[in-house]
């Protein structure tokens, strides 16, 4: 009994003393000694009522079934991805039924490979997490989330489009579809091509050219206007990483601290903000 419990922040399950030889009798000997705690239907904390923020979540997975897991807006909470203050937790599992006090149910299909461990507790995997999201966000605050789980270099993007590939039809999955086709373009998109593209942009526009591939401060960079004190970085996603984007940050920082003003530029930046960004480069090659 420990050593399940030890694995379940202090948590066991009836399921699971009943595997373990425990009777009915033996159940309500345990709890009448405050050697168990009854914390949900079915589920006990084991010599203490105490419970640590990832056992009160791990409870109401337990609870809700033995095939169910956090998921949508509580799963992203976990995983970082998007801050929830939901007064009710996500579960979802497979069948239908009634839900334990305290847990926001979904019964949908959950295969047992979009699901994993996560300190302790089942939970939908990165991909699922956010195709789950997908239902419940409006697509600027999906895309945000898209973003964030970029920024941990977690989800496996093919894996994700093969989900919304055999979601069609699921409430929006539309919108999802449209953002990993934008993200898709980035990342076929090298850092040449990108260079050559805005090099155009800035002749298009009437702006000054600036030197390019040189050094400040130490530092290699993509554009410089050194009478502006103003460097341009051009993100390609093609070979973007999460250590390169670490370091890309922290250079950054090094040459703000320097007295220069360190902007960085995309390839959805020329292409669907290029108003915006004319006229915040004119703005910033003046100053």
């Amino acid at each position: 009994m420990s050593a399940i419990a030890e694995r379940q922040h202090g948590l066991i399950t009836r399921a699971q003393l009943t595997d373990l030889g425990v009777g009915r009798g033996a159940l309500r000997h345990r709890i009448g000694t405050g050697a168990l705690h009854k914390v949900h239907h079915g589920v006990y904390a084991v010599g203490h009522r105490a419970l640590r923020p990832q056992a009160k979540l791990l409870g109401l997975v337990l609870a809700s079934g033995p095939d169910a897991a956090l998921s949508h807006a509580a799963a992203a909470h976990l995983r970082r991805i998007r801050r929830s203050a939901a007064a009710l937790v996500d579960v979802t599992r497979p069948s239908r039924g009634r839900a334990p006090a305290g847990v926001r149910l979904h019964c949908m299909p959950l295969p047992p490979d979009q699901v994993t461990i996560v300190d302790g507790i089942p939970v939908t995997t990165f991909e699922r997490t956010l195709l789950d999201l997908a239902a419940v966000l409006r697509p600027d605050a999906l895309r945000h989330a898209l973003e964030e789980a970029e920024i941990q270099a977690r989800p496996d993007w093919r894996v994700l489009g093969e989900l919304v590939a055999a979601a069609d039809g699921r409430r929006g999955v539309r919108a999802l579809r449209a953002i990993l086709d934008e993200r898709s373009v980035g990342t076929r998109i090298t850092k040449s091509h990108l260079e050559r593209v805005f090099r155009a942009f800035l002749r298009r526009h009437g702006l000054p050219l600036p030197q390019t591939n040189t050094h400040v401060e130490g530092y290699e960079v993509d554009c410089v206007w050194r009478g502006a004190r103003l460097i341009v970085e051009l993100d390609s996603r093609l070979h973007s990483n999460h250590g390169k984007f670490e370091r890309d940050r922290a250079r950054d920082r090094a040459l703000t601290i320097a007295g220069w003003r360190v902007v960085r530029v995309t390839w959805e930046h020329i292409h669907a903000g290029e108003e915006d960004l004319d006229r915040d480069l004119r703005f910033l090659t003046t100053r």
